[in-house]
């Protein structure tokens, strides 16, 4: 089944569908008469979508006879809409008048790309967005792009959730939302589940991969996220979002917009609820969220306010599954089910506990809330010139709390009790974890586009973050003289970050443009205090960092191009990094060559894109296997490693009423040598025994990754869809060891849409049905490992993040 899955993504044969018609035309400046080159030209109620080339010509070829309604639309111009009567080919001319207010996308227009720029990139828009918010995070928004692998420790998406990008961890993604850094300063992680419904007021989302283009935060080692919110919508509309599902789980969401009042106010906004039981037991959430933002605009400018909030409480389940839990079975895909006969004798064979969570405590829980604010100022000073300037702040706080058994009194500060004759010196114990976090700061950008060959950005950011980390005791058995609340730890981290960019974009002839990006990032770091360990962990690092980047685009023709891109990217070690390392081994700052070499393609009926990459790692920190205290995969520095791959993404009209998306990875990531640190504990004592390899695969990165989604309208105001996700096998360290890994899966999910225009009082009403995992896979998407020596024996100890067999989500949409 697998193999036939692959065939038919590599095969990729675009099958021609036969309308009678062609429509062609030009689209031009209204006044001017200047063309416009990359217009977007859409058959309304049809997949064929196309961009007009340098001269504003366009082409689309197989339109059915009839009625058709054409969209033309363009970023600073009002879109305009044809209706047209086909009875034979027709050539149009469109004139775009300019629009008499500023555009929302000014505000991201410096830390985005177009179709133009030289670089790896795919576009997610509000409606692929909507289709897919059944109250999940982002990464399982994601899912079906190319490339990536989303995973949840509860096992249905809801709660806290991560992602893959081309096999690199989120701590290396640069997310940015409006051009804000989202990434948490120390870790450079994104957690999601701080901002738990931020889909629903995000108006699109692009992907960058590999190196990327220049943006403010953390350097990008395997991709770009950046989000945009809400942008303006010139009608009032208020939309009730409503979704049911497996385990418990609720959403419940309004949005609303004024539209735009007076010619130049508005306001949007949106509320929300997510509760569920999740898949792993007691893996609750209980998440609440909103999104605010107010603006005013007039024809050269853009003031925007913007706040956005997440509360989230969700029981602990970072601690995975025992691989003895989760049981024996067959071997390849684990089907479950009455469908399991028809693959296995005995499809319930020692099923194992897949659902185990390690917690039992009532309040074994993680309770943190995010505050957001942004405000944006945007001037258009000419044609050819506008500026950007943002002010953001972040509040942080929250704690997650843990039952301890027989915990160490003294590594919690509380001395040992005598009691008689005996000394007691554990005791169980409840501790809470505390972070409290500032971030703050500033980013600009300086925008010229000539209007015919030369776009150019100066933009850059300056930010703050300032976090303090504590702990102290609830509850303790034995407590002696310590008083409740006592803090056990505490330390400070202060860090600064400063960059400047500037981006060129020329071209050289009609066919044929370069691009050249250079930035400086300069970063400090300094820690005080004393951790948990009460290891004193103050220490001060200053580091400079140079990423240029360069490429080329050549147009073939309307239709066709090819690019080559080349960047460097330099960042720094996480907080875990510093802290967790072995004082002879002092974290180094990671370097990243990208070469990418693409091809982009259309068709009538259907688009081709190829591009082929290496990542070249110089000192990459990678995973050992292991985790530190509170759940985070420790990390070391390997010399030399590479990732290299081919993505292959394709969409097809294979029938008025029927598309094709397909995406497909291929690729090979190793490390050239790697030392695995092994504690040996015997009788005398305990041990360090280190392990040599070489040639290995990098952990969690699957050399083939795999997407399929077919799009049915079988009647009028039905969509169905089939989507299918292959993912390959993966390691869970970098010994390429074969008992420690996780097993490829297949799986697929079926979504229903029903849709109704002006039904009741509503302009709108959208009920839809997704059906998760339908075949009732069963499969891991995530886990860690550590191996010790128990004697001479080598003991692996392997822990897994299951997820949900069948499961379902149904969702109500009601607009007016």
């Amino acid at each position: 089944m697998k193999f036939a899955f692959f065939f038919l993504l590599i095969l990729g044969i675009p099958l021609a569908t036969f309308g009678q018609y062609k429509i062609s035309g030009q689209v031009t400046e209204q006044k001017t008469g200047e063309p416009l080159a990359g217009a977007h030209i859409e058959l309304l109620g049809s997949y064929k979508v196309t961009a007009s080339d340098y001269q504003g010509k366009f082409t689309l070829k197989d339109v059915p006879e009839g009625k058709q309604r054409l969209k033309i639309s363009y970023v600073g111009y009002l879109s305009d809409t044809l209706t047209l009567d086909l009875e034979n080919n027709r050539e149009i001319s469109i004139g775009l008048n300019a629009s008499s207010i500023i555009s929302d996308e000014v505000i991201v227009s410096a830390t985005r790309v177009d179709r133009g720029i030289p670089t790896t990139f795919d576009n997610l828009e509000r409606k692929e967005i909507k289709q897919e918010n059944y109250g999940q995070r982002i990464p399982y928004i994601l899912e079906d792009m190319p490339s990536v692998v989303s995973t949840s420790n509860a096992g249905i998406g809801v709660g806290y959730t991560g992602l893959r990008i081309r096999g690199t961890a989120p701590t290396r993604v640069n997310v940015t939302i409006n051009g804000i850094p989202l990434n948490d300063a120390e870790s450079q992680n994104v957690f999601w589940v701080d901002i738990p419904d931020i889909a629903s007021s995000t108006e699109n989302i692009q992907v960058q991969r590999g190196v990327g283009t220049s943006t403010n935060g953390s350097g990008a080692f395997g991709a770009t996220i950046n989000l945009q919110t809400s942008t303006l919508e010139k009608d009032p509309y208020v939309e009730l979002n409503n979704t049911a599902g497996s385990f418990s789980t609720f959403k419940n969401n309004i949005r609303f917009g004024t539209g735009l009042i007076d010619g130049h106010w508005s306001l949007t906004g949106s509320v929300s609820r997510i509760v569920s039981n999740g898949y792993i037991d007691r893996a609750s959430s209980d998440l609440k969220s909103y999104y605010l933002s107010a603006a005013y605009r007039d024809d050269n400018t853009l003031v925007k306010a913007i706040t956005f909030s997440g509360k989230e409480r969700t029981y602990q389940s970072w601690y995975g599954v025992p691989g003895d839990s989760l049981g024996s079975y067959p071997g390849g895909q684990r089907y479950l089910g009455a469908l399991g006969k028809l693959f296995y004798e005995d499809h319930a064979y020692n099923k194992g506990n897949p659902t185990y969570n390690h917690y039992s405590y009532e309040n074994q829980i993680d309770n943190y809330q995010q505050d957001h604010y942004q405000l944006h100022f945007s001037r258009t000073f000419s044609e050819y010139w506008n500026a950007n300037a943002a002010l953001h702040y972040t509040r942080g706080r929250g704690y997650y709390e843990q039952y301890r058994e027989d915990a160490s009194l003294t590594f919690h500060d509380i001395q040992p009790v005598t009691i008689g004759n005996d000394t007691i010196t554990t005791s169980d114990l409840i501790r809470k974890r505390w972070l409290d976090n500032y971030f703050y700061g500033m980013t600009y950008s300086m925008n010229y586009d000539s209007q015919s060959r030369l776009e150019a950005t100066l933009g850059g950011a300056w930010n703050t973050y300032e976090g303090g980390h504590y702990g102290n005791i609830l509850w303790a058995r034995y407590a002696g003289n310590s008083e409740m609340r006592d803090r056990f730890y505490d330390n400070d981290a202060l860090k600064r970050e400063f960059n400047i960019y500037g981006k060129l974009n020329y071209r050289i002839t009609p066919n044929l443009q370069v691009f050249g990006d250079l930035q400086y990032r300069q970063v400090s770091y300094s820690t005080r205090g004393l951790d948990i360990d009460e290891r004193n962990i103050t220490q001060d690092t200053l580091m400079h960092f140079i990423n240029p980047k360069l490429g080329v685009n050549y147009q073939l023709n309307a239709g066709n191009s090819l690019y080559a891109f080349f960047g460097i990217s330099n960042r720094e070690p996480t907080r875990n990094d510093f802290l967790d390392a072995p004082e002879e081994r002092h974290p180094k700052p990671e370097t990243l060559r990208n070469l990418e070499l693409g091809y982009r393609g259309n068709w009538d009926n259907g688009t081709l894109k190829l591009n082929a990459y290496l990542m070249d790692y110089k000192n990459q920190l990678v995973q050992t296997g292991k985790l530190n205290d509170v759940g985070v995969p420790v990390r070391t520095n390997v010399q030399n490693s590479y990732r290299m791959g081919l993505e292959i993404i394709s969409s097809w009209q294979l029938h008025d009423d029927i598309q094709w998306d397909a995406n497909l990875t291929l690729s090979r990531n190793k490390i050239q040598n790697f030392q695995q640190v092994l504690y040996a504990y015997t009788p005398d004592g305990t041990e360090v025994k280190n392990k040599n390899y070489s040639n290995t695969d990098i952990a969690f990165s699957p050399p083939v990754i795999g997407n399929s989604e077919f799009t049915f309208e079988p009647f009028t105001n039905v969509t169905a869809s089939l989507q299918t996700k292959y993912v390959g096998s993966q390691y869970l360290d970098n010994t390429s060891n074969s008992n420690r890994k996780i097993n490829n899966y297949l799986i697929n999910d079926l979504q229903l849409t029903y849709t109704l225009e002006d039904f009741w009082n509503f302009s709108e009403a959208e009920l839809d049905l997704m059906v998760n995992n339908l075949l009732d896979v069963r499969y891991e998407s995530n886990g860690y490992t550590f191996s010790y020596y128990l004697g001479n024996e080598l003991v692996n100890q392997n822990y897994y993040y299951p997820q949900a067999g069948v499961h379902y989500m149904v969702m109500l949409s009601l607009s007016f």
